[in-house]
């Protein structure tokens, strides 16, 4: 295997902390949550955390970057020591914390303080960016990439270099590599460019199929290329994947699945995963694509949330590993994570082969009970002891993939014996969601359910819709169909 090519990241770091509790109630004083036994966490943030998830695959990593003194500054130096090496800018001010207030794992609040900028440039940060093999600018508009633009055009005519800008920060170097906005960034970046200076010299083309006047993320995407000069823009659409133009027909690379979650730092993620790709010799299209994989599993996990980083090297261990494609987020994990914030666990039950509209509507209706919903599907060994030797119509690995696709779909749990009492006394649900052709007596499981201070709720079933039936219609054919007399209504 070959080492990983070394990458240098220069921009602003910032320290992020949040504080996590839970909210059971309102303040007697004001309409807002009073959240209790909150626990303060801090990470790496900015430049600084796209840093780290550079280093986590073993990459070595040189962040330039500036934190002047004082405790959020001690901080994000214990953070990374071991795992990045630093070379400090100066700093006027106090270097930027931002702290978010949880409750349930939902953030109601951030308070931000710092308002420090890079105030120059060192010569050892211009020796490290020209001797850099790659470059990651993570731009926060804090003065770090402005200090060191002159040498940051140098180093782009020969060396890949990925920009991830800010609104208020600066526009990338000529030559770049790959720009990572996001969308909403992409449209602000190219709206500027149509009104701000030098707008005269930018196309307006504004025509996306037959839709005169719409304009879109590859619309702005193909105007910043041509604008900045850099090869490709790659707009971040944050669930839906990302969209690479090269200045022409944009690429598409979608998501595997639905992903909802904390996508704080998610942005870092996708740019640091693409540049270390660029960096070993990736083509661009292949570093984004790898990029979104990156950015959803680290939504999935948990996010900046479920970050947990220590001060030894023994903790830098990845803490987003791929989750296996088949069974796509941890469902053990999720109930975990839903709990222990105050929420409100669901879980429903089936073989779901040959998913349909009386499926959906129940799986709908039970996500709607509580914070997460958690599928427990029968493997493809106990469909054949349920119902028969042919089948199911649908493999176990096809069947969790199309439920994961479903927006109400959380996470989907897999279990091999004829009914689910096992996988439900990991996952402990508060609720278990049944279809309304049972009742409650047939329902094994609801004694266990019950045990640990659980529900069982019977969900309505839409009337005629049935896998049996869909098998049987398919195997008569259309014209079967088309000769049985029509059934009045």
């Amino acid at each position: 295997m070959n080492a990983l090519v070394p990458l240098v990241v220069v921009g602003d770091a910032l320290l992020d902390q949040d504080l996590s509790g839970r909210a059971d109630r309102l303040a007697p004083d004001a309409p807002v949550p009073v959240v209790q036994g909150a626990r303060p966490v801090a990470r790496p943030g900015g430049a600084a955390l796209a840093a780290y998830f550079a280093a986590l695959d073993g990459r070595d990593v040189t962040l330039i970057t500036a934190l002047g003194d004082g405790e959020a500054a001690r901080t994000v130096r214990r953070l990374l020591e071991d795992r990045v090496r630093i070379v400090e800018l100066p700093l006027d001010g106090q270097l930027s914390r931002k702290t978010r207030v949880l409750a349930g794992g939902v953030p109601v609040l951030r308070l931000d303080d710092g308002d420090g900028r890079a105030s120059g440039t060192t010569e050892e940060a211009i020796a490290a960016v020209e001797a850099a093999p790659a470059i990651l600018v993570a731009d926060y508009g804090r003065g770090a990439a402005e200090a060191l633009r002159d040498v940051l055009t140098r180093t782009a005519a020969r060396v890949p270099v990925v920009w991830d800008p800010h609104l208020r920060g600066s526009r990338p170097v000529r030559g770049v590599r790959l720009v990572t906005p996001s969308a909403a960034e992409a449209r602000e970046f190219a709206a500027g460019l149509r009104t701000g200076p030098g707008a005269a010299a930018v196309p307006d083309e504004v025509r996306v199929g037959t839709h005169a006047g719409f304009r879109g993320p590859a619309d702005d995407a193909r105007e910043l290329v041509r604008a900045w000069g850099v090869t490709s823009v790659a707009v971040t659409l944050g669930g839906e994947g990302a969209l690479l133009s090269h200045g022409g027909d944009p690429l598409v690379l979608s998501t595997a699945r639905n992903v909802r979650g904390d996508a704080c730092g998610a942005g870092d993620c996708f740019a640091a995963t693409a540049a270390g790709l660029l960096a070993d010799g990736e083509l661009p299209e292949t570093a984004v694509q790898e990029a979104v994989r990156a950015a959803t599993r680290y939504v999935e996990a948990g996010g900046a949330g479920a970050l947990r980083i220590g001060t030894t090297p023994s903790a830098t261990a990845r803490p987003v590993e791929p989750p296996p494609t088949e069974t796509g987020p941890d469902p053990f994990a999720l109930a975990g994570r839903v709990r222990e914030g105050g929420g409100t666990v669901v879980a429903a039950g089936g073989c779901f082969d040959l998913l349909h509209a009386g499926h959906v509507a129940l799986l709908q209706a039970a996500r709607r009970i509580g914070d997460c919903l958690v599928v427990c599907v029968n493997s493809d060994a106990s469909v054949r002891r349920r119902k028969g030797g042919s089948r199911p119509l649908v493999p176990a690995a096809d069947r969790i993939q199309v439920l994961l696709a479903l927006g109400c779909v959380d996470a989907v749990a897999v279990f091999d014996e004829d009914t689910p009492e096992h996988v439900l006394g990991s996952l402990r649900p508060h609720v278990w969601a049944k279809g309304g052709d049972y009742a409650l007596a047939e329902l094994p499981e609801a004694a266990l359910v019950r045990s640990w201070g659980g529900e069982v709720v019977l969900l309505p079933y839409l009337d005629g819709r049935s896998t049996t039936r869909l098998a049987e219609r398919a195997a008569r054919g259309p014209a079967a169909d088309a000769l049985r007399p029509a059934r009045r209504r």
